[in-house]
């Protein structure tokens, strides 16, 4: 028996893949919206509820686990924190 998949491929190479990944999320809790195919959306969806467990848990761990993930964390981080962990 064969294991399930653990993430879509995304027809990219690994790092690509990471990249825009990192990028969507970064760019969806900055801006609460952004355009994108189904497929990166469904996979995008895991990696942002991850970020906003981080954010409801708080702690400093959890917020240096948010800035060495997501691009731009000055800006996003506070607003990760205070505002979608609140809702």
């Amino acid at each position: 028996m064969h294991g399930g998949s653990a993430h879509r491929k995304l027809n990219m190479k690994s790092a690509l893949r990471r990249q825009v990944l990192r990028n969507l999320t970064t760019d969806l809790i900055k801006h609460g919206r952004i355009e994108t195919t189904v497929p990166r959306a469904k996979e995008l969806r895991r990696l942002v509820d991850k970020m906003i467990t981080l954010g409801k848990r708080g702690s400093e761990h959890d917020r240096r686990q948010i800035e060495a993930y997501l691009y731009q964390p000055k800006a996003v981080v506070p607003l990760l924190m205070d505002t979608y962990a609140k809702r």
